[in-house]
């Protein structure tokens, strides 16, 4: 499968953006690392109360599939790291380097 890159862009909730980004460097990048996904970066827009940040994958199987691995998965549950509970709003678009 060719690589896949998403910008994705979350509206974290008031008063919680240091947290989100706490529990994301913590929990959520060390088993994204695991499953053969790779960070190209991650921002913090605070006056947006934003966190914007770069994901690819380039593996046997498509992005979509590796993402519902990571979602099924049994250190995923062990989180206890509902989404809901930070973000607002999220934005993911599908991207390709232009350079």
């Amino acid at each position: 499968m060719p690589k896949t890159t998403q910008l994705r862009t979350y509206t974290v909730r008031d008063g919680l953006l240091d947290e989100w980004v706490e529990r994301w460097r913590g929990e959520i990048v060390p088993l994204r690392l695991e499953l053969g996904f790779t960070i190209g970066g991650a921002w913090v827009d605070r006056e947006r109360n934003q966190f914007v940040w770069l994901i690819s994958y380039d593996g046997p199987e498509a992005f979509a599939e590796r993402n519902a691995l990571y979602w099924s998965s049994p250190e995923r549950e062990a989180m206890g790291l509902n989404p809901d509970d930070y973000l607002v709003r999220t934005e993911e678009r599908t991207v390709e380097s232009a350079y």
